[in-house]
C-alpha cells in the first residue's frame, strides 16, 4: 500500500468509525434558540432536586427553571419523562484535543509551550467525551517537566474549529508536577545523560529557580513601566523572556497553577515554596495522598482534583485510598473527580458514586464531585456547574440517576445546542457502516489496479535460468536442528534477536 494514499484512507476510517456516530458538520446557524426540556426530574446541584421540572433554555442560556413552565410560540419540546437532568459533567484533568503529543519534555521548564496553540476539534475523544455526558474539560500538558506548559479549558463543541472551543473568560493555567515523573526516573535515552532534575530535591529546586527568575523579571518590568511614568523618555525595557512570562502572570493571580502530584511530602514542599512566592496552588491533581494533608490544603485554599479509586499502579501510588475524595471533602477541601484518561471520562458520574460507597458522602456531595466543584477550581461556575437561570444551558440527560451505575446519557446539551443525542447516533450507524464498507471496498479496488498495472514491467525481466550447482527448489528448505541440538526451558535466551520475548 502506498503510504501516503494508505495514511489517508486510515485518516478517514478513524474519523468515520471512532464513534459509532461521529457527524462532523457544523451546527447549523438556525439551531434552535428556545428549548423546553419537560417532566424530568432535575438535578439542580445548588438548591437541590425538583420533581416534574421544566428547563427553558433561550439562546444558550437557561432562563427559567421550574415545575410549571409554558412552552413559548416555536419552542422546541424534550420530553424528559422518566429521565434525569443535571449540569454538564466538567473534568478537571484531561488530555483529550491535542494534536501531536502531550509532553514537551526537552527541558524541566517548558512553560513557553501552549496548549491551546495546538487543539484538535476532530479528535473523536471530545465525541465520545460527549457522550458520557461531559460539557467542559480543563486540557493539560503532561507531566514530564517540573513546570511544564500552559494550560486552557475548554467546551466540548464537536463539530465546530478549533478556535471555538476555548471557554471563553475562563483563565488560562499552567501545569506543574512533582515526584517520579519530572525526575524522569522511567524514562532516559541510551548513550545521553539524564536530563536535570534527577531527585525530588531537584524538582524542588527547579520550580525555585524558575521564580525566581520570574520575581526578578517582573520587577524589572514594574521599574521600566514606573521610570516611562515619570516622564524619563530614553529608558530601555528589559528584553522579553516568553518563558517567565507565564510565570508572572501566576505571581500576578491571572493563570492557574495545577500541580501533578502523588506524595504528602511533595504537596507540602509546593505550599512552601508557593507561600515564598507568593502566589496560589488552584489545584492539586491526583494529590493521591490528600488525606494524608487535608487541613494543610483546606488552609492554603488549595483545590483537589483526584481519581475515585486508582491506586498502587507505581510505587508513590502506593498509599492511595479510595476514601480520599471524602476525606478531604469532610476536612473542607473543595475536591473534583477527574479523569486523566479518555476512556475513564466517559463515566465520570459513576466514578463521583464511588465516593458515596468509599467515605459515605451523599447524593448531592456527590454530584458536586463533577460539576460545580470542578467549576469552582476553573474560576467558571458563574457561568457553569448547576442548574441555575442565567447560567450557560450545559446540561446532559440521563435514563437513570446519574449516579446509577445504570445510567446511560441520553442527550448532552452545550450553549442550548443538542450536540450528542443517543437516539440519533444509534439511527446512524447503519448509514456510517455502509460507508466505512464502501470505502474498504474502494481501498481495496485501488490497491488491485497498482497491482495490475505493476505486472507489465514484471513481464519484460529476462527470465531466469535455474543453475543447478546453487539453485534449490521451494521444497529444499533448510532442515530444523535435531532435539539433541536445542536448548532447554531454563537456557538462556537474552542473546536472541527478541531478547528471548514471547
Amino acid at each position: 500500500m502506498n503510504a501516503r494514499h494508505g495514511i489517508a484512507v486510515a485518516a478517514l476510517l478513524s474519523a468515520l468509525v471512532g464513534s459509532s456516530s461521529v457527524s462532523r458538520a457544523t451546527p447549523p446557524a438556525d439551531a434552535d434558540s428556545v428549548i423546553l426540556i419537560q417532566n424530568a426530574t432535575i438535578l439542580t446541584v445548588s438548591h437541590g432536586i425538583i420533581e416534574n421540572g421544566s428547563i427553558l433554555i433561550k439562546d444558550g442560556k437557561i432562563a427559567e427553571v421550574g415545575s410549571s413552565i409554558k412552552a413559548p410560540t416555536g419552542a422546541r419540546l424534550i420530553d424528559a419523562t422518566g429521565q434525569f437532568v443535571m449540569p454538564g459533567i466538567i473534568d478537571c484533568h484531561s488530555h483529550i484535543a491535542i494534536e501531536g503529543g502531550v509532553n514537551e519534555g526537552s527541558v524541566s521548564v517548558s512553560s513557553i509551550a501552549n496548549i491551546a496553540e495546538v487543539l484538535d476539534s476532530d479528535d473523536v475523544g471530545i465525541y465520545r467525551d460527549l457522550a458520557g455526558g461531559v460539557t467542559t474539560a480543563n486540557i493539560l500538558h503532561g507531566s514530564a517537566n517540573s513546570i511544564g506548559g500552559q494550560t486552557i479549558v475548554i467546551k466540548l463543541r464537536w463539530g465546530q474549529p478549533a478556535a471555538k472551543l476555548p471557554f471563553e473568560g475562563a483563565l488560562p493555567g499552567i501545569k506543574f508536577a512533582l515526584g517520579e515523573n519530572p525526575k524522569r526516573s522511567n524514562f532516559s535515552i541510551p548513550g545521553q545523560p539524564k536530563r536535570y532534575p534527577a531527585t525530588r530535591m531537584g524538582v524542588e529546586e527547579t520550580i525555585r529557580g524558575a521564580f525566581t527568575e520570574a520575581r526578578d523579571y517582573k520587577n524589572s518590568w514594574e521599574a521600566y513601566r514606573k521610570r516611562i511614568s515619570g516622564g524619563e523618555k530614553n529608558a530601555l525595557p528589559p528584553r522579553r523572556d516568553l518563558r517567565l512570562e507565564p510565570l508572572v502572570e501566576v505571581l500576578n493571580g491571572k493563570r492557574y497553577v495545577h500541580a501533578h502530584c502523588y506524595r504528602e511530602d511533595e504537596i507540602l514542599m509546593l505550599l512552601r515554596v508557593a507561600k515564598e512566592f507568593g502566589f496560589k496552588v488552584r489545584t492539586f491533581q491526583h494529590v493521591l495522598e490528600g488525606y494524608k494533608v487535608a487541613d494543610e490544603l483546606a488552609a492554603a485554599g488549595a483545590g483537589a482534583s483526584t481519581f475515585s479509586d486508582w491506586w498502587a499502579y507505581k510505587v508513590e501510588a502506593y498509599d492511595a485510598i479510595p476514601y480520599n475524595a471524602a476525606m478531604m471533602t469532610k476536612r473542607g477541601v473543595v475536591v473534583s473527580v477527574n479523569s486523566d484518561d479518555a476512556a475513564e471520562a466517559t463515566h465520570l458520574n459513576q466514578e463521583a458514586a464511588k465516593s458515596m460507597k468509599f467515605g459515605g458522602l451523599t447524593h448531592d456531595e456527590a454530584l458536586k464531585l463533577v460539576t460545580i466543584n470542578p467549576a469552582m477550581q476553573l474560576g467558571i461556575d458563574k457561568r457553569v456547574g448547576s442548574i441555575d437561570v442565567g447560567k450557560d444551558a450545559d446540561l446532559v440527560i440521563y435514563n437513570h440517576d446519574p449516579l446509577s451505575a445504570y445510567a446511560v446519557a441520553q442527550k448532552t446539551i452545550i450553549d442550548g445546542r443538542v450536540l450528542f443525542d443517543r437516539d440519533k447516533d444509534i439511527a446512524g450507524r447503519a448509514t456510517l457502516e455502509k460507508e466505512k464498507q464502501d470505502l474498504l471496498a474502494k481501498e481495496k479496488k485501488a490497491e488491485e489496479k497498482k497491482s495490475d498495472e505493476k505486472k507489465p514491467d514484471a513481464a519484460k525481466k529476462p527470465e531466469h535460468k535455474p543453475d543447478a550447482k546453487t539453485d534449490t527448489k521451494p521444497d529444499d528448505k533448510p532442515k530444523p536442528p535435531s532435539d539433541a541440538g536445542k536448548p532447554d526451558s531454563g537456557e538462556d535466551m537474552t542473546n536472541s534477536p527478541d531478547g528471548g520475548a514471547q
